[in-house]
C-alpha cells in the first residue's frame, strides 16, 4: 500500500463516519463493550502479519510451540476466543483425530463416540452451549460421590467453570483427582481468570487436561482470539477438529495469521509486565473516584476485588435517593449520553459499580469529575 494512502487512511475517523460513539471504559472487559484494547506489541505483530503470506498450519505449529514454552504447559493453540476453545476442545475429547468421527460431529449417536460430559449443576452457565454444539449430553452432578458414579465408559470429558469454584461442592483439585482416577479428560474454562499471571499455568499444573483463557480480555490480545492449553494429544486433536481443516465442527472458528501473531505478542508482553505496579495504578484510579464523591450526602462506598474472575478493584457506590435524588439507572444513562460517553459495570439497580483496569491514562480523572457532577447536581 502506498505510504500516502496509508497515512490518509490512518487519519480517518471511522466511528464518527459511521455514527458510532466510542466511550471511556469504566466497566471492564465485557465482550459487548469490545473487551480490552490490544497491547501495542499485539498491534505491531498484527499489522506485520497483515503484509505477508505464510502457510497457516506452519504458523499454528510455531506459535503453539512458543506459547507452550512461555506458559509452562505441554501444548497450546490459539483459538477463536474461549468459546471457540470450548468447541474444539470438546471435539478433541469426543472424536479425537478419527477422520470419520470428526466429520460426523455433532451427529454422534450410534457411532461409538463417547457422548456424555459431566458438569456440576452449579457450573451450568451461558457458554456451555459451545460444548453442546458437539452433540454431547450433559450429566449434572452435585457431590463428589455423584461425580464418581457418573463416570462411565460413555464419558467423553468433565467440564469445570472456574469462576464458580467457590459455588460448587466439588472444588478444582478434587475435580481433577476424580477425573484422573476414572481416566476422564478434565476441561477448565478459566476464560476471565488470567489474573494474576501465574493463573495461566496454575490449573494445568494442578492436573487439568485442558484449560482455556480469553485472549482479548486481560491478556489484551485480539478480542476474537483465545488460548487452549493442555495435553499434547488433546491439543493435536483439537487442531484436527479446527480450521483450516474442512468438514469439521471448528471450520467456521477461523484464526488468521494476524490473530496468531498478535496473541503470541500479547502473551510475551503479559508475562514480562510488572503486575504489582499495574495493580497499584488501578487502586490509584479507584481512590481518585472515591475522593471525588466522598462529600456527597449519604454516599456509601465499598471496594472489592473478586477472588477469582476479573481480580481488579471494583468500586461500589450507593446513596439515599431521598437525599441524592437520582437513581442508579439515571446516573448510568447520564454517563452514557455525556461527552465523552462513559460505560460502567453492569450491576444491580441499587448500586453504581465501576472497574478501572481498562481506562487509559488520564481517563480516570474524567470519570471522577463526571460522576461527581451528576451526583452533586442531584443532591443540590
Amino acid at each position: 500500500m502506498p505510504a500516502a494512502l496509508t497515512a490518509a487512511t490512518a487519519k480517518r475517523d471511522y466511528f464518527k463516519e459511521l455514527g458510532v460513539r466510542p466511550f471511556l471504559n469504566a466497566a471492564g472487559t465485557y465482550t459487548m463493550l469490545t473487551a480490552s484494547l490490544m497491547h501495542p506489541d499485539c498491534v505491531a505483530a498484527y499489522e506485520y502479519a497483515s503484509r505477508q503470506f505464510v502457510r497457516l498450519n506452519d504458523l499454528h505449529d510455531a506459535v503453539g510451540k512458543k506459547l507452550a514454552s512461555l506458559l509452562h504447559v505441554d501444548a497450546a493453540m490459539v483459538t477463536s476466543g474461549a468459546a471457540g476453545a470450548l468447541v474444539v476442545g470438546t471435539a478433541a475429547c469426543v472424536a479425537g483425530k478419527n477422520p470419520e468421527w470428526i466429520r460426523r460431529i455433532p451427529d454422534i449417536a450410534g457411532t461409538g463416540m463417547k457422548s456424555e460430559v459431566i458438569i456440576q449443576k452449579s457450573h451450568r452457565y451461558g457458554y456451555d452451549h459451545a460444548v453442546r454444539n458437539c452433540g454431547i449430553k450433559f450429566v449434572e452432578v452435585e457431590t463428589a460421590g455423584e461425580m464418581e458414579r457418573a463416570c462411565n465408559a460413555n464419558t467423553a470429558m468433565a467440564l469445570f467453570f472456574n469462576a464458580n469454584n467457590n459455588v460448587g461442592q466439588i472444588k478444582d483439585q478434587q475435580f481433577v483427582e476424580i477425573c484422573k482416577k476414572h481416566g476422564v479428560p478434565s476441561f477448565n474454562d478459566a476464560a476471565a481468570d488470567a489474573l494474576p499471571v501465574e493463573n495461566l499455568w496454575k490449573w494445568s499444573k494442578m492436573g487439568f487436561d485442558l484449560v482455556t483463557f480469553s485472549g482479548g480480555k486481560g491478556l489484551r490480545g485480539p478480542q476474537s482470539a483465545g488460548l487452549l492449553l493442555g495435553r499434547a494429544d488433546l491439543i493435536e486433536a483439537a487442531r484436527a477438529n479446527s480450521s483450516p481443516n474442512g468438514d469439521t465442527i471448528g471450520r467456521g472458528l477461523k484464526v488468521n495469521k494476524e490473530e496468531l501473531l498478535g496473541m503470541m505478542a500479547a502473551i510475551e508482553a503479559y508475562v514480562k509486565m510488572d503486575h504489582a505496579a499495574e495493580f497499584k495504578e488501578w487502586e490509584k484510579r479507584c481512590k481518585l473516584v472515591q475522593d471525588s464523591v466522598s462529600s456527597i450526602p449519604s454516599i456509601q462506598m465499598t471496594v472489592d476485588v473478586p477472588e477469582i474472575a476479573n481480580r481488579t478493584p471494583h468500586l461500589h457506590l450507593k446513596w439515599d435517593t431521598s437525599k441524592v435524588k437520582i437513581t442508579v439507572r439515571e446516573v448510568i444513562e447520564k454517563l452514557r449520553s455525556g461527552d465523552p460517553a462513559i460505560e460502567v459495570t453492569p450491576s444491580r439497580p441499587d448500586e453504581l459499580v465501576m472497574n478501572f483496569w481498562m481506562l487509559q491514562p488520564g481517563e480516570a480523572q474524567v470519570v471522577a469529575k463526571r460522576v461527581r457532577e451528576i451526583l452533586k447536581a442531584a443532591s443540590a
